[in-house]
């Protein structure tokens, strides 16, 4: 036994307890999957891992199940002591997984986060008669703040007086500055934190500290204040400013004036895009109201100085955010799909408007892409426009917005799920878009993640070339050969790629490649290192990557390489490959249910190490193996089942992107046709 649990019960740790309470549930219809080690890192983990342990204990899939997974793990330190809730999430029947898990250990309460949210677990505190708990109860104190609102994306009711007197008292005299944060934080939401308190909070922040002011959880709100008191103009807040840059962009933006102006701008003309959002607010508060004029005189600018159309599309989405903003501000009774809705109609709009320049207008039609469907449906819905006015503003748009995107392609250094969003319009090629991934392939500027995008879809679809590898050349030791997590995504890790594209190439650089694969460091590569075979195939490779599948190791996408070289070797499609292994002795059946979907269109496979059942790439493969004609009823089966898990008939609203309601009512019809099937199964 560790030394935690060697200790009497009354000194373990919050986390001792919570495992050995944990230890102790389960039941017929309710399974707790035991705690989590680094491999279950996100609600999908968690189902993976439950389907797993079900096939392997031969527990009925319709049993209920709880669990928490790596992230969650976070709301304990180092120590064992439970530093914030602990969130638990769960699969199967909600009442089910409520009863199982109860009322929670002794010590602490379990808050049920209702059928569309996670059980909390938390400490049971106590409070005095006007809500308030003992400043030396660190558990308390948390939750005292959480409930005034420390998360600042919540809304933020008026402080009751002795909770006001309170929290001053918290800030009364010196203070420990990480734990006065909470603290402070909530105050400044409510503009409460005083001229008295920031002036001695600044120096000390800037002492402990310095050359890593944002580090302290409350740099923001201090900095609100102090702008917020007027102290813009004296020399220690302006050298915080500069310190802490950009980050800082949103605070300039609260308090507007032409110094501010100044700062924002620089920071926008010397690349930094996070700051031109704030830029154009501040710009229109100072010279020009209208945002359209104020965002054309800004690309003006940006264009002058060679910016990079990362930082015209931020500008292009500040636009859209500015007057979607203005449209909201004189319609108070409209809900946020309403300003969502008002958002898409922009930006068609936007995209023919020939008071913006060309580079907004691309950013434009680029948002718009997805959107265009829907503002054609709500039509006749927009307040204040014509269903008429929608549909010409519709026409306008389709008709320019082929010219418009012609070699044009998204943020490769932005969020990595904004990409996955869009891979489903990558599954056919056209030349501008092979010119625009050799581009990006060939630009050093284009990181990791941009080069792991372009150089899959290049190589999937059979166009990647001699020269693509040759651009990738000199990059590859220095850059390529670092840590990039591909669980998540639907393509592999570049070098994965790289090899693979060498050897099919007969390239002379496969050997390095090769040679360097074969060292026993770094210790990532280790897990991926097969998928290389997938690279000129052959009989041998083709036994290795099996051997390793049948020995149950962690599938980080064997079986889907196997699949897709077995194919290549035989000549066949991958899925009459796929669909030969159901029922195999060693093979998973919820890996392979994923290879039998995600190798349904070989020239675009989905690496993500699971079924996504909020996207579209997902769907319509699931609809294709469901529908095969070719395929056995099985395989069909497994087509079908993954089909009627998906989001877009039982939560539309989390598939990316949206669909329409035509596209939901379709996908309902299409799944009732089945019914008959569904129920077979």
């Amino acid at each position: 036994m560790g030394p935690d649990t060697d200790r009497p019960a009354g000194q373990r740790s919050d986390l001792a307890r919570i495992k050995a309470w944990w230890r102790t549930l389960g039941g017929e219809t309710f399974v707790a999957l035991p705690p989590p080690t680094r491999g279950r890192y996100t609600q999908s983990d968690g189902h993976a891992d439950a389907a797993e342990l079900f096939a392997t204990r031969g527990i009925p899939e319709t049993a209920s199940f709880a669990y928490w997974h790596w992230q969650s793990q976070d709301a304990f330190d180092r120590s064992g002591a439970l530093g914030k809730v602990l969130y638990l999430h769960w699969g199967g029947d909600h009442t089910t997984v409520a009863t199982g898990l109860g009322d929670g250990p002794p010590g602490y309460r379990i808050v049920n986060g209702g059928p569309q949210g996670a059980f909390q677990l938390d400490r049971v505190t106590a409070t005095d008669a006007d809500g308030l708990p003992d400043p030396q109860d660190t558990a308390g104190v948390r939750q005292f703040l959480d409930r005034l609102g420390v998360n600042r994306h919540r809304g933020h009711a008026p402080l009751a007086p002795p909770e006001e007197h309170w929290l001053h008292d918290r800030l009364a005299g010196p203070v420990e500055l990480s734990g006065a944060a909470g603290f402070v934080t909530v105050l400044e939401a409510r503009r409460a934190l005083t001229p008295e308190e920031t002036s001695r909070l600044l120096p000390a922040w800037r002492e402990e500290y310095a050359g890593r002011l944002t580090e302290w959880r409350a740099w923001a709100d201090l900095l609100n204040a102090l702008l917020r008191h007027g102290h813009e103009e004296a020399d220690d807040v302006r050298e915080v400013v500069e310190d802490i840059g950009p980050r800082a962009s949103d605070c300039l933006r609260a308090f507007p004036s032409p110094r501010s102006l100044d700062v924002l701008r620089r920071w926008s003309l010397a690349g930094h895009a996070t700051a031109i959002p704030a830029w154009l607010d501040v710009h229109r508060a100072v010279h020009e109201p209208d945002p359209v004029r104020s965002a054309h005189a800004l690309a003006g600018e940006l264009t002058a100085h060679d910016a990079p159309e990362a930082s015209l599309t931020r500008l292009f989405t500040a636009l859209t955010t500015a007057v979607t903003e203005d449209w909201r501000a004189t319609r108070p009774e409209k809900d946020r799909d309403a300003a969502q809705e008002f958002s898409a109609l922009t930006a068609v709009r936007f995209a023919t408007d020939d008071r913006l320049p060309r580079p907004l207008r691309v950013a434009a039609a680029s948002t718009a892409y997805d959107r265009v469907a829907h503002v054609r449906e709500r039509a006749a819905g927009y307040p204040g426009v014509t269903e008429a006015e929608v549909l010409a503003a519709v026409d306008r748009y389709e008709a320019a917005r082929d010219d418009l995107l012609a070699a044009t392609g998204p943020d490769l250094a932005g969020y990595e799920g904004g990409l996955g969003d869009i891979y489903h319009r990558y599954r056919t090629l056209c030349p501008a878009d092979v010119r625009w991934l050799r581009d990006r392939l060939a630009d050093p500027a284009t990181g990791v993640q941009g080069i792991a995008f372009c150089l899959e879809l290049l190589h999937a679809h059979g166009v990647a070339t001699a020269p693509d590898l040759q651009a990738l050349l000199p990059r590859w030791k220095k850059e390529l050969t670092k840590r990039y997590r591909t669980t998540y995504t639907e393509w592999r890790h570049p070098l994965v790629t790289l090899t693979c594209l060498a050897l099919d190439l007969e390239h002379p650089a496969a050997d390095d490649l090769l040679a360097w694969w074969a060292k026993p460091k770094p210790l990532w590569k280790n897990p991926v290192r097969l998928l290389t075979h997938l690279g000129a195939p052959d009989g041998a490779k083709a036994a290795e990557l099996w051997e390793f599948i049948v020995s149950g190791g962690d599938d980080n996408g064997h079986l889907m390489t196997w699949v897709l070289l077995r194919a290549r070797l035989d000549g066949t499609h991958p899925l009459h490959v796929a669909e030969q292994l159901i029922g195999e002795p060693g093979v998973r059946a919820y890996v392979l249910h994923r290879v039998l979907i995600g190798v349904a269109d070989p020239a675009q496979p989905l690496w993500h190490y699971a079924i996504d059942p909020r996207s579209r790439g997902w769907w319509r493969r699931a609809q294709e193996v469901a529908d095969h004609p070719g395929l056995s009823a099985e395989a069909r089966a497994i087509g079908l089942k993954a089909a009627r898990r998906h989001c877009i008939t039982r939560h539309p609203d989390q598939v990316r992107p949206a669909p329409t309601q035509g596209e939901v009512d379709a996908a309902r019809a299409w799944l009732e046709a089945r019914a008959d099937r569904a129920a077979a199964d």
